[in-house]
């Protein structure tokens, strides 16, 4: 959210010394953005709703709304008073975002107070920071954003399996989700940083055209990978179990969750997740994630939707079933997933598969 050194802030801290001369590109553009977020706010909650929503990521884009109304204010009507609250607003998106994500990564060890109180630490900073020290908060609100991003990266290094508790389903989309949120911060501290040498070298020439357009578009892709991430949600009933201390060879700990599968079909499980699979196996998460990436070249997501496809193409062979039916009983929920990863496996869609294995619901109406 750009900034620049101010006697009187703009929007997230912006300096305020913009000409009246210089409008910015589209006015009531904000606004139609805030109208739109909200309307996937709405559409997220009314899909989440019956289960445990990831509220951080919920709160998220509540807040791009707040602040893609506050940027309408600001610049489309000149409203200066919003500066003084726009940066402090700010400073809270790079916390709601690694909040959101820390909830598929890992359970907290900490209270409810102890987290509110870490992730409202950089909002208080700010709020000092315009009391005492206005200048500085340009630098405050850059090192918060980049900082942040990179804290989310780390949690994403090995990958999907990193949201262990996503279910597997969700867990390839909600990792490209969140590091194009994290792309985002990056770019909305990047832009901090045009700002500020823009008013330094240019007096703030191209200021608005800046702020006006890397707003709108951080926003929009903040809300959008908020919104896409919250659909793999960790179950609420989820607990953190201790590690145990010893190790088993990548073969062994592969059988052990192979002979899982194919007894019991933990596949079905439509919210499955690395945690819950960890548990029915009495085996680390980080181990099982570990052994099948060395062994077989591939995450726990592809690893389990193997087996379910497996499974969907023993029905779509040999039963009058749907493919609709049979994607919901292996385990999948959404049609799109269930094909990608169908024509991943197969190189095939689950129809043309019936059709050339001469399944007994070969015919374009069993879909």
């Amino acid at each position: 959210m750009e900034v620049a050194p101010s006697e009187d802030l703009g929007n997230d801290g912006i300096y305020s010394s913009l000409r009246s001369h210089q409008a910015m590109l589209f006015i009531p553009l904000p606004f139609v953005v805030a109208l739109l977020l909200l309307v996937l706010f709405v559409t997220v909650l009314k899909r989440d709703e019956e289960a445990a929503p990831n509220r951080p990521f919920l709160a998220l884009i509540l807040l791009s709304v707040l602040l893609s109304i506050l940027s309408g204010l600001r610049w489309g009507y000149g409203v200066k008073a919003v500066g003084m609250i726009a940066p402090v607003i700010a400073a809270m998106v790079p916390p709601l975002a690694y909040a959101g994500v820390s909830r598929l990564v890992r359970t907290s060890r900490r209270s409810l107070s102890q987290r509110i109180a870490l992730h409202a630490a950089p909002a208080v900073v700010i709020l000092l920071l315009i009391t005492f020290r206005r200048e500085a908060i340009d630098i405050a609100l850059v090192l918060v954003f980049i900082g942040y991003a990179l804290a989310i990266l780390l949690l994403m290094r090995p990958g999907a399996d990193a949201l262990r508790l996503a279910p597997f389903e969700g867990a390839v989309p909600a990792y490209r989700a969140i590091i194009f949120a994290a792309v985002a911060l990056c770019l909305s501290a990047a832009v901090d940083i045009f700002v500020f040498l823009d008013f330094t070298w240019a007096h703030g020439e191209h200021a608005v055209t800046l702020i006006s357009v890397s707003n709108l578009a951080v926003l929009v892709i903040l809300g959008i990978a908020a919104a896409a991430a919250s659909r793999s949600r960790a179950p609420a009933e989820t607990v953190e179990m201790g590690l145990k201390s010893e190790t088993t060879e990548d073969k062994e700990t592969i059988a052990t969750v192979d002979a899982l599968m194919e007894a019991r079909k933990l596949y079905r499980d439509a919210n499955l997740n690395l945690d819950r699979l960890a548990r029915k196996a009495g085996i680390p998460a980080r181990q099982i994630s570990a052994a099948i990436n060395r062994a077989m070249d591939k995450n726990v997501s592809q690893y389990v939707n193997d087996y379910r496809i497996g499974d969907a193409c023993r029905l779509l062979a040999g039963t009058e079933k749907s493919v609709t039916e049979v994607m919901f009983e292996v385990g999948f929920q959404t049609k799109s997933n269930f094909n990608r990863e169908f024509r991943r496996v197969t190189d095939m869609t689950p129809l043309a598969w019936r059709q050339r294995k001469g399944g007994v619901g070969g015919s374009p109406a069993s879909s």
